[in-house]
C-alpha cells in the first residue's frame, strides 16, 4: 500500500509498505480522507526516525472499515468511521490503517468523507477541553473566552458551547474574514487578541470571564488572561507555552487545566472508550443539523506535495477551518 512518511532526512516520500492485519481491538481501514493539525508539524520537528526506518503522520481520517481485529465488538467490515488515531502509533497518512475501535466513532452519515475527516482530532479536544477539563454542563451559565477561535479546535469548541450550554462565548480573531467565521460558528461577540482583552470585554459590559480555553500563544496572553479571569474562574490550554507565571493564578485561586486528547490512547485509559462515544455523540449532533464541519479546504490527492502544501498553509498562521486531503492516485 502507499504511504506518505518522512526518514531521518524530515523530507515527505510517497513509499510502498505492506498492508497491517488487525489485531486485539484494532480495525483496519481503508483511508478516504485525512485532514492536517498542528501536531503532525510538531512531530516532524520533533522526531526523527533512525537510518532507513520511516515515521508516518497524520492524526485525522474518515473511512471504511475492512478487517476487524479478533477482539472488536463495536464495528464490523463496511461500517464508515472517523478517528484520530494514536500518537503512540504510526498516522492515517497512508491506504489503510489500524487504529482501536475504542477510539472511533461512526461518521456522520450527512457529511462525506472529506467534511468528516476535517473534525475528529479537533471534536475530541474541544468536547474534553469543555466537560472534562472545565466541566462544564449544559445547564452552565457565564463566559467562555476562546483564544484563537478561529483555528479548527477554536471552530468546533465554539460550536459545542453555543450549541449544549447556556455558556456567553466571545471568540478572539483579528482579521475580518476570521472574525465573520468565528459569529458564524456561534460566538456571541469576537475581540481582537492583538489588543488588550479586558478594555474590549469592558466595552461588551463583561467585568470578568469564567472559563478561558487558551488554544494558541498562552505565553504572549497570560498576563491578560490572568487579569480577566474571574475569581475562581478556570483555564484551560492546549499548546506549549515557552514560559509562563502560574503564579498570577493564585491571587484568584484560578484552576489551570490541560488537554491533550491523546492521553487516553497514549495510557490505555480505563475510560479509554469515552473517545468512542463523543465521536458518536458529536456524528448525532451534525446529523441532526446542531453542529457543522470545519472544512475550508480540500486538496486532492493525497500526496506528498498536497501534505506539503497543507503543511505550509497551516503554518502561515492565517488559515481557519481544516485543511483536508482525499484520495489517492492509482
Amino acid at each position: 500500500m502507499k504511504a506518505i512518511a518522512y526518514s531521518d532526512d524530515k523530507k515527505l516520500q510517497s513509499i510502498e509498505i505492506p498492508v497491517p492485519s488487525p489485531q486485539g481491538h484494532e480495525l483496519l481501514v481503508e483511508i478516504k480522507a485525512v485532514a492536517v493539525n498542528p501536531v503532525d508539524i510538531k512531530v516532524r520537528q520533533l522526531v526523527t526516525p533512525e537510518p532507513g526506518q520511516y515515521k508516518i503522520l497524520g492524526w485525522d481520517a474518515a473511512g471504511i472499515v475492512r478487517e476487524t481485529g479478533g477482539r472488536v465488538t463495536l464495528f464490523k467490515p463496511g461500517d464508515e468511521v472517523w478517528y484520530a488515531g494514536s500518537i503512540a502509533k504510526d498516522g492515517c497518512f497512508s491506504e489503510f490503517h489500524l487504529v482501536d475501535e475504542r477510539i472511533t466513532g461512526l461518521k456522520p452519515k450527512s457529511l462525506n468523507y472529506a467534511e468528516s475527516a476535517a473534525l475528529p482530532l479537533t471534536s475530541i479536544t474541544a468536547w474534553e477541553l469543555l466537560f472534562d477539563r472545565l466541566h462544564v454542563q449544559p445547564e452552565s451559565s457565564g463566559s467562555l473566552l476562546i483564544i484563537g477561535a478561529a483555528g479548527g479546535v477554536g471552530s468546533i469548541l465554539t460550536q459545542l458551547a453555543h450549541h449544549l450550554t447556556e455558556l456567553t462565548v466571545i471568540g478572539t480573531a483579528s482579521r475580518p474574514e476570521s472574525r465573520d467565521w468565528v459569529y458564524q460558528m456561534g460566538a456571541d461577540h469576537v475581540i481582537d487578541h492583538h489588543r488588550p482583552f479586558l478594555p474590549q470585554l469592558n466595552a461588551l459590559g463583561i467585568d470578568a470571564i469564567d472559563n478561558v480555553a487558551s488554544l494558541t500563544h498562552t505565553d504572549q496572553h497570560f498576563k491578560e488572561t490572568a487579569e480577566c479571569l474571574a475569581p475562581q474562574g478556570k483555564l484551560a490550554l492546549i499548546d506549549d507555552p515557552q514560559q509562563i507565571d502560574i503564579t498570577l493564578l493564585k491571587q484568584k485561586s484560578i484552576s489551570l487545566h490541560w488537554e491533550f486528547m491523546y492521553t487516553r490512547p497514549l495510557f490505555n485509559t480505563d475510560d479509554m472508550i469515552k473517545q468512542h462515544q463523543l465521536l458518536n455523540q458529536v456524528s448525532e449532533l451534525i446529523d441532526s443539523n446542531q453542529l457543522h464541519t470545519t472544512l475550508q479546504q480540500r486538496l486532492n490527492p493525497i500526496s506528498k506535495e498536497n501534505i506539503e502544501k497543507a503543511f505550509n498553509a497551516l503554518a502561515s498562521g492565517h488559515t481557519h477551518g481544516k485543511i483536508v486531503l482525499e484520495g489517492w492516485l492509482r
